[in-house]
Formats: C-alpha cells, structure tokens, sequence
C-alpha cells in the first residue's frame, strides 16, 4: 500500500506536471475518508528550482529522500543532451531493488531508460519523443499509441493529460476503485479514459471539427448505439455513397467508421457495467453488441477481460458528495 511518495525534479521542471503529481499525492483528503501520503519534492540538493514558466519552489530534500520512498515519481527530462546524474539512477536502481515503485510522467521516461529499468519492457512517452526514446535505448519496447503502460513496479505515461490518467490508474491499482473514483470527482477529471485496462488502450480519437458535417451524424450515432450503424445507414444520413461517407469520415477523425463505432459501444458498455447490476445480455443490447458472445469477444479484444472481470475491478461504489 502506498504511503510514502517523493517526485524528483530539477531546473527547468514541467509546472503541469510538477502540479499533477501534487495534486494527487500531495494533497490531504483524510477528511473524506481517502488516503494521505507523506510527500515530498526531492532535488539532488536541496535549494531552490525554477519550473518551465519560471515558477521558483524551494525544495527542502536531498536525492536521499527517495531511499524511504514506496513511490518515486520522474517527471519531464527534456534534457535530451545531458545524461541524468548518477545518483539520481543510484537512487532509482536501488529503489527498484528494495520493491519500491517508479513512475515517470511524458519524457520522464528517458531517467528511467538510462538506469536500465525499462529494459526489456514495454514503456511509453510523449509521441513527439517516442521515436528518440526506441532510437536510444533500442532495448526498451517504445509504444507510442497508448496512454500509459504499466509493467508492474515500473509505470510510464504519455504526455501531458496522460500523467494524470497513470496517476488515477495507479491509485486504483494499489487502494481500489472507489478512491480512485472519489479523487478523479474531486479533480473533475473521469477516473479512466477509454476503458479499464486504460494501459493497453490507443490514445482518445481526436474530435471531430463542425465544419466537417458529421457532428450531427456522430451524435446521432451515439443516441443509437443499439441500432444498425453500418457504413451503409450512416453514409445515407449524411446523404453520401458509403465510399465517400468512408474516405470523408477518416479524412476528419483519423479511423474507420466500424473503428469508431466499436469505440463508442465499448466506452456505452463500460459505463452500463459500473454503473449498475444489468446482465451482460442487456448490457451488450443496449451498448449495440447484440449478444453478449459478440460483447465478452469485443473485451476480449479491446481490454483483455471478460466484461464480469471489468465489473468486479470497476464497479462504482456510493461516494460522499464533495465539492
């Protein structure tokens, strides 16, 4: 169980990220009935650090701090000219052998590369860094496509927004769904983007432009779900041949219509399964699968679960209203 969590930086940090990090860890919610860890930022010395909009922090701890860290978070490293400092990896390589956790943010993920703790593994970082990360350290399994990874005691993430889908994931892996839940309410955040096994998941499709005429197609397309979405309906809504329905519609959303629709029927699935007690055949009715054969391959496929494992892990509990 996680109590005690040091995210390092240094000159030049990420101020999103140094708030994210912050928000979630450092932050004193016992009063709700949540988790409260002993947190701290951590430097190689202490002393002040300006962040990347000129924020000064003073840091009151040493690279020590992380020796009684059960968490150790590594935010951006776009110092991609200088290698890490060596008892910063010390730090990282120990704490990895004592059973402790690391956690990088977007590039962060190069300072866990130098140390050797993404050999071997599947890892990911900010897209714009991800071709960098594979060309330097050809031993790590760089996947660009996906949120975050998470290989156990070691966890990566993407850029940006992507920190805070790893920390609520990491929350619900260690303390269960209703904390995580409860957390992601009080941020104003969804506790999971896209699906439970959120690590395995390909980055939110982008939205799709007003002036590209299918807004009111797709939002149509959502409210019916349960009906008969092929090319074929869909194309004649928009009064176009279903060739060009195909090639205008990818050209605005990046995907397939078939593609983007599963998307949605699986995210209606999701929310059908945590939000109350219905049979998986009603659930796989109303998400559009039909049957719930064709539901339970759909997770299969897409979160690696059958659909009454991601209730167990991700149904919502009752939590307090808070503001």
């Amino acid at each position: 169980m996680l109590s005690n969590v040091t995210a390092y930086v240094q000159d030049g940090i990420g101020t999103f990220g140094l708030g994210v990090t912050s928000e979630v860890f450092g932050y004193d919610r016992s009063a709700d009935g949540l988790p409260t860890y002993d947190f701290a930022l951590c430097a190689l010395e202490p002393g002040p650090i300006r962040t990347d909009t000129g924020l000064v922090i003073e840091i009151d701890h040493g690279i020590e701090r992380c020796a009684a860290a059960d968490l150790i978070v590594i935010l951006c490293w776009e110092q991609f000219d200088r290698w890490p400092p060596e008892p910063l990896l010390a730090a990282l390589r120990a704490a990895n052998d004592r059973g402790a956790i690391v956690m990088s943010h977007c590039s962060g993920a190069f300072v866990l590369a130098a140390a050797g703790l993404l050999d071997g593994k599947r890892a990911t970082t900010h897209w714009q860094h991800a071709q960098r990360l594979a060309d330097r350290f050809p031993a790590v399994h760089v996947d660009p496509g996906v949120l975050y990874v998470d290989e156990g005691q070691i966890l990566t993430s993407a850029g940006t927004a992507a920190g805070i889908d790893l920390c609520l994931y990491l929350l619900r892996r260690e303390h269960g769904a209703r904390v995580a839940n409860a957390i992601a309410r009080r941020m104003v955040v969804p506790a999971h983007r896209d699906g439970g096994q959120a690590q395995y998941v390909e980055a939110p499709l982008p939205d799709v432009d007003s002036s590209s005429g299918l807004g009111e197609i797709l939002d149509w397309a959502r409210a019916h779900l349960h009906g008969d979405l092929t090319v074929g309906v869909l194309a004649a809504r928009a009064l176009m041949s279903p060739r060009s329905f195909a090639r205008h519609f990818r050209a605005a959303t990046g995907t397939t219509p078939h593609a983007w629709v599963v998307s949605q029927r699986m995210a209606r699935a999701e929310e059908l399964l945590e939000a109350g007690d219905l049979p998986v055949e009603e659930v796989a009715r109303l998400a559009g699968f039909g049957t719930a054969a064709a539901l339970r391959m759909q997770f299969a496929r897409h979160r690696g679960v059958p659909p009454r494992s991601y209730r167990r892990a991700f149904r919502r509990t009752n939590l307090p209203r808070t503001g």
